[in-house]
């Protein structure tokens, strides 16, 4: 049973796209298990570049089937222009399947994630403002509308009712906006349905028969670990799980079928939105950091921060993963630098500590504790073999290997789907 898990082991933005984009051809599913169209994979085929935002990155790859989990939350209008894009360039998105127990947001989920969002002022947690937050609150909140209620039109009619009741409420008394109308949220969500039954299926069964029969199956998380509503930097995190534990409740498969958990990690870390970040940098690195890596959210297009690796973070990411692999990426970026500090530790209250705080409090005011590691100056985008990496290169790949815990089995050197060392197989 070869599934695999692969995720993003700081604060998202480190290159799933190409890693996964990089299996599509050696895998027979890739699946999107949690998040929605607040998460962006760019993946750069020849000389062309897609912007993902809520398929999977399989969907690339001819011989793969692509498939939007249960545990996703799905703008319906987002999709169907995603599908639109792709198909208008020659992809062949017809093999597309989706839960038919994934969330969809809803108008009024985008309305609300917004009006919230300029209310909390100085205290805004930094949404994409696409209605995210309140479509997974709806989930929990047992008043959320499910891909397959788009078939029962009385049931519908129901849900976004009941929905509507304490939010008409919010929005008219609390945020002085206008009620939302019911019929006008089941008229647009019913204009969906059509258009995309083709692609509704019980993947949850789908799933576990592939990989009953042998079949390789490639789990894809969005955002990253830091960013994960119960391991994250709270409240700063997404509303869902992309850690490797999500993977399992967001597809409908148990824990014993997963095989390999593999991270990605930037060689620098970045992160975008509000919240804390011990490496950040203020100065001409970060600027340069984010100019040579063009730091820009694929999705949010905001500018991304940029700070030094953070090998705590790393650590971290290890553990609450049970990671068994590492995927290093955008080593490129940082040729150039004399010498390239990696934080080892924090200080907080004048202590050493080398381990992720649990307290809020404690890594708000955590200080990065650096060791100086040599640069080079050769470009390495056209290295095939670990061996022909400069010596200094190959130092920092080890040096943030033994402080990860994790073994790194692939290096991006370069943007492109060849530009990738390869030291060991994912897939072995």
């Amino acid at each position: 049973m070869p599934a695999l898990v692969l995720l993003g082991a700081q604060w998202g933005d480190e290159g799933k796209g190409k890693a996964t984009d990089l299996l599509g051809g050696s895998v027979d599913y890739v699946v999107r298990y949690q998040g929605g169209n607040n998460a962006g994979h760019t993946v750069v085929v020849g000389d062309q570049k897609y912007a993902l935002h809520l398929l999977p990155s399989g969907i690339l790859s001819p011989g793969c089937t692509p498939v939007i989990g249960n545990g996703v939350v799905v703008d319906p209008a987002v999709l169907l222009s995603e599908l639109s894009g792709l198909n208008e360039r020659g992809v062949d998105t017809s093999k597309l399947l989706i839960s038919g127990n994934a969330h969809l947001i809803t108008p009024y989920n985008i309305t609300v994630d917004k009006v919230t969002e300029r209310f909390l002022g100085k205290r805004k947690i930094g949404t994409t403002g696409r209605g995210i937050g309140p479509t997974y609150a709806d989930k929990i909140n047992r008043v959320g509308i499910r891909v397959q209620d788009l078939y029962d039109e009385s049931i519908l009619h129901q849900k976004v009712e009941a929905a509507l009741d304490v939010k008409n409420q919010l929005l008219t008394k609390l945020y002085n906006r206008r009620a939302i109308e019911a019929g006008q949220v089941v008229e647009e969500l019913l204009g969906y349905a059509e258009q995309i039954k083709g692609y509704v299926a019980d993947t949850t069964l789908l799933l576990n028969n592939a990989l009953d029969d042998d079949k390789v199956v490639l789990f894809e998380g969005g955002q990253g670990t830091l960013l994960d509503i119960d391991h994250g930097t709270y409240p700063f995190v997404t509303s869902s799980n992309p850690t490797a534990g999500g993977a399992c409740t967001g597809a409908g498969v148990g824990p014993t079928k997963i095989s390999r958990v593999i991270g990605i990690l930037k060689a620098y870390t970045t992160r975008v939105g509000a919240g804390p970040f011990p490496t950040e940098l203020f100065d001409k690195d970060g600027e340069a950091l984010r100019t040579i890596g063009g730091e820009r959210g694929v999705t949010t297009g905001r500018d991304r921060r940029c700070g030094w690796f953070d090998a705590v973070i790393a650590r971290y990411a290890t553990r609450v993963n049970g990671l068994t692999d590492f995927f290093l990426t955008k080593l490129d970026v940082l040729t150039g630098w004399e010498q390239i500090p990696v934080c080892v530790a924090y200080e907080i209250d004048g202590k050493r500590v080398e381990e992720l705080p649990y307290s809020q409090t404690d890594f708000h005011h955590a200080k990065p504790v650096y060791e100086m590691l040599p640069g080079w100056s050769e470009d390495i985008t056209k290295a095939k073999s670990f061996s022909d990496l400069p010596k200094n290169a190959q130092a920092y790949v080890k040096a943030l290997e033994e402080m990860s815990g994790a073994p790194i089995s692939a290096i991006g050197v370069g943007p492109g789907r060849d530009e990738t060392i390869e030291i060991n197989s994912f897939l072995s």
